[in-house]
C-alpha cells in the first residue's frame, strides 16, 4: 500500500512528502469546498472554502497587500490533503503540527509565498482569528473572545451551495492571479 491520496484532478499526491508540482488549486478549491468548519458542529453547512474566502475578503477590505490577501486564502490549504482535527486533539498530537506545518510551507512555496514575512504571518492570522469569532458567534452561537475583535466588513455566513463556493475560491485566486501576475495555476 502507498502512502498517497488520490485527488480530485487525480494526481497520486503524497502529504507526507509533498512534491510542490502537485498541488493544484483546482484540488484545494474542490476539498475545501468540501469540508465543513467546526468539524461539522455548526448550524448549517458551511465549508472551509467559504471560510477562506471570507479571510481573503476580510484581508482586502482592511488594505492588506495581495500576498496576505492570497494567504488568507491558501491558509487553511494543507486541509485540503490532509483533512483537519479539532484544536484538543491536534494539540496533543504534535506529529499532525509538523506534517501539517510542512505541507503548509509547500503550499505557500508553491503560489510564491514561501518567503512571507512575520508581519505577513501575523495579518493572515489575525484575519483568521476575527473569522473564527464571528462564525462562531453566527453559526453556534457562541462567541470564542470576551471582546469581539476588529472586522472591516460584514460577512455573508449563510449556507451556500459547495460548488458555486468552490467557482468562487477559484475566481478569487483567478483575480489575485491576474492583479499579481506571477503566480502558477
Amino acid at each position: 500500500m502507498s502512502d498517497y491520496i488520490l485527488t480530485y484532478s487525480k494526481i497520486k499526491f503524497f502529504p507526507l512528502e509533498p512534491v510542490k508540482e502537485d498541488i493544484n488549486i483546482k484540488d484545494i478549491a474542490h476539498s475545501l469546498s468540501l469540508m465543513t468548519r467546526a468539524n461539522g458542529h455548526c448550524k448549517h453547512f458551511y465549508s472551509v472554502a467559504q471560510h477562506s474566502i471570507q479571510c481573503y475578503q476580510e484581508a482586502k477590505s482592511r488594505g492588506y497587500s495581495q500576498r496576505v490577501q492570497l494567504g488568507c486564502l491558501l491558509h487553511d490549504a494543507s486541509e485540503s490533503y490532509i483533512s483537519d482535527l479539532t484544536r484538543p486533539v491536534k494539540r496533543n498530537l504534535p506529529e499532525y503540527f509538523a506534517i501539517e506545518e510542512k505541507l503548509q510551507k509547500v503550499i505557500y512555496d508553491r503560489f510564491g509565498l514561501g518567503d512571507l514575512s512575520d508581519k505577513e504571518r501575523k495579518q493572515i492570522e489575525e484575519v483568521d482569528d476575527s473569522l473564527l469569532h464571528y462564525e462562531f458567534e453566527e453559526l453556534m452561537n457562541y462567541p470564542i473572545f470576551d471582546q469581539p475583535p476588529y472586522i472591516a466588513m460584514d460577512h455573508d455566513f449563510s449556507q451556500k451551495d459547495f460548488l458555486g463556493i468552490e467557482q468562487e475560491f477559484l475566481a478569487a485566486y483567478q483575480e489575485l492571479v491576474n492583479e499579481m501576475g506571477d503566480l502558477v495555476f
